[in-house]
């Protein structure tokens, strides 16, 4: 059996949202057990309304109370001083103090980085865990990384950050010899500032040297090679890639925005649509950004994913799989081996 820890409180949406994907998550692994973190009033209510008499679901689930909820304004150092008690702390503790193998938040990013990092630390070789997860491509996903935790990075961080997103790439997500690259304001080897100029001479020594069996290291790519499925793993900083990840969600809800207004503007529009239906449905079932939710914090002891802070029972669950599968594919484990070899 594998438990998690989940914080329900956190997020936009909260316990109406996650103790139904906590639920689903249940139905969908029977070897999966779950600890629901946060107001346990809130939460029994929730579990005898949902659950009712189903015994199989009812034995797979522990209730653990959280007087606070760190919010989305708080700091991270607030976080880690004054909300001890808080879903999200308590959650992580629970990893820590080895009662569950992994922790799922939809908080604040700021301090579920901030907290995982001060209770379960980074494994001894690695100097800073990103957070890594999955946009559609033409051809499936990209996996990028570091998507908020580290807004600065070093030429050896980045080089790490490359290692480790193979390694979730490979174990994760199954993808057998992952390719991974660089990202840069251009694909010629002179473009770029010293950062990413160093980063580039690193991984290429590594793709040379004696453990470049790990992946395929592709060379510098530029934005728009994220949509291109030519790499699996896109490489950054934390703050160039929230930007670029922000950026993504904007251009898709303008798209299905417009597409709206198009196929409702008149009455050919809306007949067009009609017919268009399927392939709308299609589309949109394949760029579904619920499908896609769930970042692995790599690098750090034990594992933690971070959910998009809006993601509703059919996201969450999402991140829960992926926290599941981490744990299976002892992630952890074949991180700590990858830089001790």
């Amino acid at each position: 059996m594998i438990t998690i820890a989940l914080d329900v409180m956190s997020g936009d949406l909260g316990a109406g949202e996650c103790i139904p994907a906590a639920l689903l998550s249940l139905r969908a692994n029977p070897q999966l057990q779950l600890q629901l973190v946060g107001d346990e009033s809130t939460i029994r209510a929730a579990l005898a309304q949902q659950v009712g008499r189903d015994s199989s679901l009812s034995q797979r689930i522990a209730v653990i109370h959280a007087s606070e909820i760190i919010t989305m304004d708080d700091s991270p150092r607030e976080a880690i001083r004054r909300k001890k008690q808080s879903s999200m702390r308590l959650a992580i503790d629970q990893v820590h103090a080895g009662s569950a193998q992994a922790a799922v938040s939809a908080g604040n990013t700021g301090a579920l980085t901030a907290i995982a990092h001060f209770v379960l630390k980074c494994l001894p070789e690695v100097e800073r865990a990103p957070i890594m997860s999955a946009v559609p491509n033409v051809k499936g996903m990209t996996h990028v990384l570091d998507l908020g935790a580290n807004v600065r990075a070093t030429a050896l961080q980045l080089e790490q950050f490359a290692i480790m997103g193979a390694i979730v790439a490979r174990d994760v997500h199954g993808i057998a010899r992952p390719r991974v690259g660089l990202l840069n304001i251009g694909e010629e080897e002179q473009k770029g500032n010293d950062l990413v100029q160093e980063a580039h001479a690193r991984l290429l020594a590594w793709r040379e040297g004696a453990r470049r069996e790990t992946f395929d290291y592709y060379g510098f790519v530029e934005g728009h090679d994220i949509f291109g499925g030519e790499v699996d793993v896109v490489v950054t900083d934390g703050f160039t890639g929230n930007v670029a990840l922000k950026t993504m969600e904007g251009l898709a809800g303008l798209i299905s925005s417009r597409l709206r207004q198009e196929f409702t503007a008149d009455l050919p529009s809306k007949l067009a649509a009609l017919m268009a239906r399927p392939v709308l449905k299609r589309v949109s079932q394949s760029l579904d950004p619920r499908r896609y939710n769930g970042a692995v914090m790599v690098g750090l002891r034990q594992v933690v994913v971070k959910s998009h802070g809006g993601a509703d029972r059919v996201a969450m669950s999402e991140a829960i799989r992926i926290a599941s599968t981490a744990v299976s594919s002892q992630l952890v484990r074949h991180v700590e081996s990858a830089f001790r070899s």
